[in-house]
């Protein structure tokens, strides 16, 4: 056995976590304080498991070999017994996480890495001043995490650097892609780089430039295929016979010229939402949303085996 987890929080991401840490063989502790969230999850995942086996999901384990490396907690100390790691997936509101985790830093063995699965709440905003703050740190996941590899790693100004490493080797260990940001930033980087991805997406249908599915097109039969398996910079680096300078040096005063035009930030008002949303819901409807979200995680299982076997045959 690899060693325990504990799991704090049982909703989406925790039970996600919990596929990742038990498939690389460590015995999982899943606690929430919610009556019966624990077992639900538990239950939830059971069932999701013979599934993500025919996906390819497991890392070559059996659905019963990982169920069988999964339990509940009764309370917060018998999750957090004996745990190497706790990744924490509590709601996205910042009193619970600072009343959360006064609480972890008090129960917890000190060599116990805290890691919350945070989506932008940066981790000095609710571990200062705690006896052992220096093992706290954020560990972002991308929606859902046993199926995207990439775990964003952002340490508070007081985190270890040690626990940076630890923490970047478990993620590793487990089959994930981390990625270490050098300090704190509003929204790290995957939702930095959304983020003004979604503000030229929306300002281009505010204008009448294209419609939202258009939008989806030029990313999903464009952009997204190449950034599938390299990113931007690479991406420039190859558009070019001499490389990334080549390609700065060609385009860079186009890419200025847009930049000047996308400087004015602009909100998404209610008129631009509902626009969006119209144009959405005749493309699906919103009893269907579950089934799609479905339809996406089998496309991203099928992706990501898909980019696996590449890389056996071709080399990263």
């Amino acid at each position: 056995m690899a060693g325990k987890i504990a799991i704090v929080g049982a909703g989406l991401v925790g039970r996600a976590w919990s596929v990742v840490f038990a498939r690389a063989g460590f015995e999982v502790s899943v606690f929430d304080p919610v009556d019966g969230a624990s077992d639900r999850a538990l239950a939830l995942i059971a069932e999701s498991l013979p599934n993500l086996a025919k996906q390819d999901l497991l890392g070559g384990e059996t659905a019963a070999a990982v169920e069988a490396r999964l339990s509940t907690a009764a309370s917060l100390a018998d999750a957090l017994d004996g745990a190497v790691h706790a990744q924490e997936s509590a709601p996205e509101r910042l009193e619970v996480k600072q009343a959360l985790y006064a609480e972890l830093d008090r129960i917890a063995a000190p060599e116990t890495v805290l890691a919350s699965s945070t989506s932008g709440i940066p981790a000095s905003a609710f571990t200062e001043g705690f006896e052992h703050r220096s093992r706290c740190l954020v560990a972002h996941p991308i929606n859902p995490p046993h199926i995207i590899p990439l775990v964003e790693i952002v340490p508070a100004p007081w985190t270890d650097p040690a626990v940076i490493e630890r923490t970047r080797a478990l993620m590793r260990q487990v089959g994930q892609s981390p990625i270490e940001l050098t300090r704190e930033v509003n929204g790290f980087v995957v939702n930095r780089l959304q983020g003004a991805l979604l503000s030229e997406a929306f300002r281009l249908v505010e204008d009448g430039v294209c419609s939202a599915a258009d939008v989806d097109a030029a990313i999903a039969d464009g952009l997204g295929l190449r950034w599938s398996f390299i990113g931007p910079f690479e991406t420039i680096d190859l558009n070019s016979p001499r490389g990334v300078r080549g390609y700065c040096e060609m385009l860079g005063p186009l890419y200025y010229q847009l930049a000047q035009e996308q400087a004015d930030p602009r909100e998404w008002g209610e008129a631009l939402v509902a626009q969006v949303e119209a144009q959405r819901r005749k493309k699906l409807a919103e009893s269907a949303i579950a089934a799609r979200q479905a339809w996406r995680d089998q496309r991203l299982a099928m992706l990501v085996n898909a980019k696996k076997q590449a890389d056996r045959e071709l080399g990263e």
